[in-house]
């Protein structure tokens, strides 16, 4: 077998390991390591979470002194600073590892390429690149964070063959079947915030919890699970503060600034997060809102379930990376709610999507779609069908 090859092999491993923190690294990236030597792994390791060992302490701790001369896999460059662990370049230095291959560079500033300088200043052979595109589409939230100061936002709509989202009504209790709805839960714990609308909680009295009964099905052996945030945008404050919404921890409340300070600490009083933010009358500032979730709370993903309004206004303002669709195999009519609000006029305004997976869950079929020419970095999701 070539290096090369044997690149690949070894880095799969270590993505492999990485994906073990899919549901819990938040705020941190998902990270894998293996150790190997003489063609047999002697150390593996991947980031359980924030303030826990990263995945080449994991790894070291597990080879001890078998490290010394081995060659380190790691799907993303060492860190070369103290933040609430000391830098794991340093670690793979002192243990005498004689190689390392990444799986990508590290676009954190207080990183950059300088933890890969570090160990090649150190004598250490580095091989950089080797699978690059699966390694950053295991953290596409965290590279577009620290590239853009802006989370990766994927919206998740679920609609009937006729591209309805529910009856006239509102109704919509359950346009996909169980299959579907236990995929969703895959989406909503490898996110770090689920937002919403006020409508969509006044229609289904929605919690928008990851049901970890429903998650067991989709990945039976999946470790723990940090509960994303949740947040509902409603800047008219018709959720009342004792919905089933706020009855759960790490709600939140995106609401404008025309409120006064009893009525938000109503909500307040219940352990809602008020986040008050700039709005043209009743529609609010969604640019501000991300911003402010990324500035309090460190976001790399955030999920979109919300109405056509909502949805639509988030795709308008070019805040949507990607698309979750679940279609299925019903028809709702022609007065039924629409995908989203996204009114075009003419053929030459028709949006174009890249899409990247299709699946079947059930009798429903799932969608991955981006923007045309938006990304070409696959997610893990997709790339695990190719691994």
């Amino acid at each position: 077998m070539s290096d090369a090859a044997a690149d690949i092999i070894w880095m799969q491993r270590a993505l492999h390991l990485a994906e073990r923190g899919l549901f819990s690294t938040t705020p941190n990236p998902r990270v894998g390591c293996v150790l190997v030597k003489d063609g047999q792994s002697v150390g593996e390791g991947w980031h359980p979470g924030a303030g826990q060992p990263h995945a080449e302490v994991f790894a070291l701790n597990a080879a001890g002194l078998a490290a010394t001369g081995a060659t380190a896999y790691v799907t993303l460059e060492p860190c070369s600073h103290f933040g609430r662990t000391p830098p794991c370049a340093d670690a793979l230095i002192a243990a005498g590892v004689a190689r390392v291959v990444v799986g990508c560079e590290d676009p954190n500033p207080l990183v950059a390429g300088a933890g890969i300088a570090r160990l090649r200043a150190a004598g250490i052979d580095v091989t950089s690149g080797v699978l690059a595109d699966q390694a950053e589409g295991l953290n596409l939230g965290f590279m577009q964070r620290m590239r853009t100061g802006l989370p990766w936002v994927r919206a998740k709509l679920a609609h009937s063959i006729d591209g309805r989202t529910a009856m006239e009504s509102g109704e919509s209790f359950w346009i996909t079947g169980a299959p579907a709805r236990a995929d969703v839960q895959y989406w909503r714990a490898r996110s770090c915030a689920l937002i919403t609308g006020a409508d969509t909680l006044l229609m289904d009295q929605a919690r928008m919890q990851v049901r970890l009964d429903l998650l067991a099905q989709r990945w039976p052996d999946h470790p723990a699970v940090l509960s994303p945030l949740r947040g509902v945008v409603d800047s008219r404050l018709r959720v009342p503060a004792d919905h089933p919404f706020y009855a759960v921890d790490r709600a939140m409340l995106f609401t404008g600034n025309g409120h006064s300070v009893a009525q938000l600490d109503a909500y307040r009083a219940r352990g809602v997060a008020v986040v008050t933010c700039a709005s043209n009358g009743d529609h609010l500032d969604l640019l501000a809102l991300l911003r402010r979730l990324v500035e309090a709370h460190a976001v790399n993903e955030v999920m979109i379930e919300a109405g056509a309004e909502l949805t639509g206004a988030f795709y308008r303002a070019g805040l949507i990376q990607e698309l979750i669709l679940y279609c299925a195999p019903r028809l709702l009519g022609s007065a039924g709610r629409p995908l989203m609000a996204l009114p075009l006029d003419t053929m030459a305004d028709a949006v174009t999507l890249d899409v990247l997976d299709r699946r079947q869950f059930g009798a429903d079929q799932r969608i991955i779609a981006r923007l045309h020419g938006k990304s070409s970095h696959p997610t893990d999701e997709v790339q695990a069908i190719k691994r």
